[in-house]
């Protein structure tokens, strides 16, 4: 990105400064904007001012680039176990097992998926978590499609804005729900625990999932579950917002059905992904298999008794 310089007009009126920054082509996207008024290198009126300033028309906006990224730690990802489903020259799609973190974080500073694909050459989007478009919880297995470009990067998250990058899981929940169903609940950070997510929230957006029962079991239900937005932690949080918690969820309320299983983990696994390539415009389709530990734990509750009771009563 080269140094930009524009002059807030009428129609920006209001608009907050990331949101207005990340519509100029060489910003290109929020998070990229966000990063920049974080590091000092925007002005407005020759001032620095937060992301969430409120732009008045006739206010000057200044951008500086950034500096240029450091090299890739080559051995930050060494020995992050990780399988390859769909490689080409723009993009990966990746399947990640349970236990992987997946990009940097407090406490994980190495050690994670995006560090271990950046020595591959993915690349685009934050500086800290190249090519990552969509995550997942660490304890969550499966699929993500990764960039290895900027533009890459811009045209994923806009399949994922448009709602064009169909993302499936596999969950077992507690209890029985609906046969089929829509959660369309806000969330956001809980009031009380801001660890958690939950409709409980001072800062709600919009989430909506849909779900539908595979196979009713005992004690639990196996879902098919798809996301129509993407916020952290939203088939758990909506999932235990309407009674019936992900099996192994400790956080959410799935924690007991989990050692009554044997599962130290969420049965949460990202199965399928189905997109349009952003270059050649192919219709990409990706399946995972469910993991050993969650296909044990499958077995088990299909055998389950219908109570705690000795005869099943």
């Amino acid at each position: 990105m080269e140094a930009l310089r524009f002059v807030a007009g009428e129609d920006d009126e209001g608009k907050r400064l990331d949101v207005r920054l990340a519509a100029e082509p060489g910003v290109g996207s929020r998070a990229k904007a966000q990063r920049l008024i974080d590091a000092g290198l925007v002005t407005v009126n020759g001032r620095k001012r937060s992301k969430s300033h409120t732009l008045a028309a006739g206010e000057a906006v200044e951008a500086r680039p950034e500096p240029p990224p450091a090299p890739v730690d080559e051995t930050a990802g060494e020995g992050v176990p990780f399988e390859v489903v769909y490689e080409d020259e723009h993009l990966l799609v990746v399947d990640k097992p349970a236990g992987v973190v997946v990009h940097p974080a407090a406490g994980h500073a190495t050690g994670t998926l995006s560090q271990a694909l950046a020595a591959r050459g993915a690349a685009g989007g934050d500086r800290e978590r190249p090519g990552i478009v969509h995550r997942l919880d660490r304890d969550t297995s499966g699929l993500l499609v990764v960039a290895k470009s900027d533009a890459v990067h811009r045209a994923l998250q806009e399949l994922i804005r448009r709602r064009a990058l169909e993302r499936a899981y596999a969950a077992l929940v507690e209890g029985r729900p609906a046969r089929s169903g829509t959660i369309d609940a806000a969330l956001g950070r809980d009031r009380v625990d801001r660890k958690l997510v939950s409709t409980r929230t001072d800062a709600p957006r919009a989430a909506r999932t849909h779900f539908e029962i595979v196979e009713e079991l005992p004690r639990t239900s196996l879902l098919e579950v798809r996301l129509e937005t993407g916020r952290t932690h939203q088939i758990r949080a909506h999932m235990a917002a309407i009674g019936h918690p992900v099996v192994g969820d400790s956080a959410y309320g799935g924690g007991k059905a989990g050692e009554r299983l044997g599962l130290a983990r969420q049965f949460l696994h990202s199965k399928e992904l189905m997109f349009r390539h952003p270059i050649t415009g192919a219709l990409l389709r990706c399946e995972s298999k469910l993991p050993l530990d969650l296909s044990r734990t499958l077995g088990l509750a299909r055998g389950e008794p219908v109570s705690e009771g000795p005869d099943g009563d």
